[in-house]
């Protein structure tokens, strides 16, 4: 059983009204699934405040309906509510909700949210596509108590994060089914404050038809390979790791995040005598050689390579990046790998998973802009590799469009030499035989599971010796438990 329970699939706002019209189609009312909604705000609203002086912002949109449904609600469980709308509902089952409210109206105004101990946004939901300005900006930003959002803060559009005109911090919103891109991906998640993720009856049955391309990264996205009882080391994954002269500790924190994730067999190539010796006075299991680079790609045992960590930003290292990946190996390409194909992403072309942070990704790909996942499925589709586009809002990208957003990363991973670990983890489980797109979700969820077990004042030396524990998690066996 996965440690995670939420759902993973995520969808857009328009594939979110593409699941309703489907589940309507089926013969499930709209005023049904509104009453449904409005009933997991009031609970939500019960669950975690007191029953204050609460004014619903209501807008003229299914959004509103939803609010109406809640406010009618809560006042029914004795709570002094107020309903403040932005427009009379245009018609359908937003129109019936608000007839069905028979409690007070308030104008739509700043002074009425300043007064109120909660306020319930439920003016637009996250499929708004123009800025919230003028008077719906100046109310939200009013508001005198904690903010309730129905789906997400108002002005967050929901499938890139980003703020149009103005959203108001929400200390807990309340969506519907599934979450969207905006309730994971910053600022939206911050904004969003704590996400309760309701089921109002849609049935599970239209994620069928609508196909979602994104998925919140847990343990469920992907499986760990079981070690078999008759495993070996080369059957384990053997994985080699490209140093540079300058920088050996970044080949270092590669080697031991690869050997920790699982590789059965590690080797540090060292580019000459003396790194070679600087390298062999650390751990006793790796193997550190400084033969030539096609002697070692006559050893198809040799499946998957590291090629980055420490290394200059200079053709040599592109040209070494090429001869791997033209010799068929599969090759995690992070750091210097990716500095010195800034301005030619085909240049990594062939690459299994690239592991760009954003300065990286801008070098090579040019500007995210507003749209992280689009931006990576670009770079996904350029490259025909698997890109991980390293963040506290960490999106992973196949070339065929599934993208996965990871959130589970305490901020203490932000530290130099985290993700070299990352990118030997993530070659380990490719020799292990996940593909490229497991591998690096399977990666960047277990890295962050590390990261927490660490705690505050993490290094990254100290990431992979907590790896074995955070696969353990992943199986949703505890270390207690394995030990007993």
């Amino acid at each position: 059983m996965s440690p995670a329970a939420s759902p993973l699939e995520i969808l857009t706002p328009a594939e979110m009204a593409r699941a309703d019209a489907l589940a309507v189609a089926a013969g499930i009312p709209v005023t049904r699934l509104m009453e449904a909604a409005g009933r997991a705000v009031a609970r939500a609203a019960m669950r975690r405040f007191r029953p204050v002086r609460t004014l619903v912002l209501a807008g003229p949109g299914n959004n509103g309906g939803d609010g109406y449904v809640a406010a009618r609600l809560l006042e029914q469980a004795g709570w002094p509510v107020a309903v403040a709308a932005l427009a009379p509902p245009r018609d359908g089952a937003a129109a019936v909700a608000a007839a069905r409210w028979r409690g007070p109206l308030r104008p739509f105004a700043p002074v009425e949210a300043a007064r109120a101990g909660l306020v319930i946004d439920a003016v637009f939901g996250a499929g708004l596509a123009r800025p919230v300005e003028g008077l719906v900006a100046a109310t939200l930003a009013a508001a005198g108590g904690p903010v309730l959002a129905v789906d997400m803060p108002s002005g967050l559009d929901g499938a890139t994060g980003q703020v149009l005109g103005h959203a108001s911090q929400a200390a807990l919103s309340v969506t519907f089914f599934r979450r969207k891109p905006g309730h994971l991906l910053l600022p939206g998640r911050a904004l969003c404050g704590e996400v309760v993720l309701a089921d109002i009856g849609l049935p599970a049955a239209v994620l069928a038809e609508v196909a979602p391309r994104c998925a919140h990264n847990q343990p469920g996205l992907w499986r760990l390979p079981p070690l078999q009882p008759d495993a070996h080391k080369y059957g384990r994954g053997h994985v080699t790791v490209v140093a540079g002269a300058g920088m050996t500790g970044a080949a270092r924190l590669a080697a031991a995040g690869a050997r920790r994730g699982g590789a059965g067999l590690l080797t540090l190539l060292a580019p000459d005598r003396r790194s070679a010796e600087v390298l062999r006075g650390g751990a006793p299991g790796v193997i550190v050689t400084e033969a030539p680079l096609e002697e070692l790609l006559s050893d198809p045992r040799r499946a998957v390579w590291v090629i980055g960590p420490g290394l200059p930003a200079e053709a040599a290292t592109l040209a070494q990046l090429r001869r791997v990946v033209v010799a068929g190996r599969a090759v995690v390409a992070d750091a210097g790998a990716l500095g010195a194909a800034a301005g030619d992403p085909a240049a990594l072309s062939g690459c299994a998973v690239l592991t760009p942070h954003e300065g990286e990704f801008t070098r090579v790909f040019g500007a995210i802009g507003g749209d992280r996942l689009a931006a990576v499925r670009r770079a996904a589709a350029t490259t025909g590799a698997v890109v991980l586009l390293k963040g506290p809002d960490t999106v992973i990208a196949a070339p065929d469009g599934r993208t996965a957003i990871n959130d589970h990363a305490p901020a203490w991973l932000a530290t130099g030499g985290t993700g070299d670990v990352l990118a030997g983890l993530i070659a380990a489980l490719i020799g292990a035989g996940m593909a490229p797109f497991e591998a690096a979700a399977a990666g960047a969820w277990l890295h962050g599971e590390a990261g927490f077990a660490c705690g505050e004042g993490l290094l990254a030396e100290d990431l992979a010796g907590r790896l074995a524990a955070a696969r353990l998690r992943a199986c949703g066996v505890s270390v207690a438990a394995a030990r007993g």
